[in-house]
């Protein structure tokens, strides 16, 4: 059995400003980074095994995942087929701006997300093919593979053979945990984002001193 934990980067500044980031080599910022070092502490309390950690080799996705390979002993094994989607000429643009600048790509994609390549860019259907590469790669074991957003979209519409953009729907927070089972096509969680939640702050054995 294959069991690929799916996890979104750290918050940077451009996601903060909702500004499309595609390729471009953005650093966590200060809340990601406090984020990271969240997922970390959680998972390294949490008793599971893990056979492997990949990261996109993107700074982000690369940044979120050092702190994991410390406290798990896991060397970070980085790959350029999890890279999130190419948007193109929309890179450094915020969605207002690029729909001024792009009005015509936005039309397209209204039409057909799935397959509308950004402009200079790639399309989600781009995406799925190289997150299917990556997929059929995995030797068995349990895997944390720390990616982006749109990756994990595209790896839920090609588990569960979702129909039209119901992928578009899945809110995928920063440093959010996506679980399933491959080839299998089973999902066990999907944007678990526990550690971030503020009743895990009362929860930690400093409280019960």
């Amino acid at each position: 059995m294959t069991e690929v934990w799916l996890i979104r980067h750290g918050e940077t500044a451009w996601n903060a400003e909702k500004r499309f980031q595609g390729h471009l080599d953005i650093p966590l910022s200060p809340s990601g980074v406090g984020q990271a070092f969240r997922l970390a502490q959680r998972l390294a309390r949490s008793g599971f095994a893990f056979t492997s950690l990949f990261s996109s080799d993107l700074r982000r996705a690369r940044e979120t995942a050092e702190p994991l390979s410390a406290a798990l002993g896991l060397p970070v094994q980085t790959s350029p087929l999890l890279r999130e989607i190419d948007v193109g000429a929309l890179a450094g643009l915020t969605r207002q701006e690029a729909e001024a600048h792009y009005p015509e790509f936005f039309r397209k994609a209204l039409e057909d997300p799935w397959y509308t390549p950004r402009p200079g860019g790639e399309s989600m259907a781009d995406v799925a093919r190289r997150l299917q590469a990556f997929l059929e790669s995995l030797p068995l074991g349990r895997h944390l593979v720390l990616t982006h957003g749109g990756v994990v979209r595209a790896a839920l519409k090609l588990t569960l053979n979702l129909e039209g953009d119901s992928w578009r729907r899945f809110h995928i927070p920063n440093t959010s945990i996506t679980r399933l089972l491959f080839p299998q096509g089973e999902v066990l969680t999907v944007s678990d984002a526990a550690h971030l939640e503020t009743w895990a702050d009362w929860l930690s054995d400093e409280s019960l001193k």
